[in-house]
């Protein structure tokens, strides 16, 4: 049970493009950005690396479901001619050719498919991208921390594959609609306070994580937003402490269920739990830094504050 547990962490922290909690967090610079429009381009991505792209990607493998969903979301799904194994959308993102998973990606795969763009997280930092970049392959590392640098990285990734114009759409789209949440959520009376369930182990999302972000722009309250490491592993006698006004159940795609959290020993005492606000939440919504984020975040929004969207 433990090593299923461990398993099922690791997969949540590679979906959300993290490092495993005591892992070290690959340094990360500013948003991802262009100096100019016209090619080449020379590019700083999220783990601070500056990248030469001399033209338009037209053959591009992602290592990251995330990063699969913002390239089909562009209308890019013909140029993917890679993905990882967990990049289960769109559809048409199931049959592109596999190149592994997030712990064991294919260099072979990717040297083989003849990428003009490999899209990795910080996840691949230290281990993959330095043998991909050995081998001549333009890789950057596309990991926000919220969802303005979400956003930022659509229209960077737009114009690394031509589609500057699509991108812009998308993103302006996506900012006007996590306005329109959060300008309903800020006239709250209150800010629920929230524990955000990864595992049950009790992992959680901590501060400067893309999750945490999240909570905070849909009204709610992290009580793990003090906490010293972005991925804490808290012990029932801290949350019982803290007390979460709702428990969102990231983890209910990995066995987890809202009976078996209400039965666990102890936790009768959580208002959450006493006020039948245990909610389990689609992972791949609320764990995927992409464009369905802004569903993640509003179905989260909806939760903490029904009256403001009545």
């Amino acid at each position: 049970m433990q090593k299923l547990l461990a398993l099922s962490l690791a997969l949540i922290l590679a979906l959300v493009g993290g490092c495993a909690p005591g892992q070290a967090v690959p340094a990360v610079g500013q948003p991802v950005k262009t100096a100019g429009s016209e090619f080449p381009l020379s590019i700083t991505d999220d783990a601070g690396r500056t990248v030469k792209i001399e033209k338009p990607a037209k053959r591009i493998v992602s290592l990251a479901p995330s990063n699969t969903e913002i390239l089909f979301a562009l209308g890019l799904g013909d140029s993917v001619v890679g993905v990882d194994d967990y990049s289960n959308y769109p559809n048409e993102a199931k049959s592109k050719e596999k190149v592994g998973s997030f712990a064991d990606t294919s260099i072979e795969k990717v040297v083989a498919l003849e990428p003009d763009l490999v899209l990795a997280t910080n996840i691949h930092v230290k281990t993959v991208v330095p043998k991909l970049e050995t081998r001549g392959l333009p890789t950057v590392v596309v990991q926000p921390k919220n969802l303005a640098r979400l956003l930022d990285n659509i229209r960077t990734v737009g114009t690394l594959a031509g589609k500057a114009r699509e991108a812009e759409t998308l993103a302006d789209g996506l900012q006007r609609r996590v306005e329109d949440i959060a300008n309903k959520t800020k006239t709250a009376s209150s800010r629920p306070r929230v524990f955000f369930e990864l595992d049950a182990k009790l992992y959680t999302v901590g501060p400067g994580t893309f999750a945490d972000d999240m909570i905070d722009k849909a009204g709610g309250a992290n009580i793990a937003a003090d906490a010293k490491t972005e991925w804490p592993q808290l012990s029932l006698e801290a949350i019982v402490l803290k007390d979460p006004d709702i428990v969102f159940l990231a983890d209910h795609g990995f066995g987890e269920t809202v009976d078996k959290v209400k039965g666990r020993p102890g936790w009768e005492k959580i208002t959450a739990v006493r006020n039948d606000r245990v909610i389990p939440l689609d992972p791949d919504l609320v764990n995927r830094p992409g464009p369905r984020a802004v569903d993640g975040l509003d179905l989260m929004a909806r939760a903490l504050h029904p009256e403001s969207f009545k």
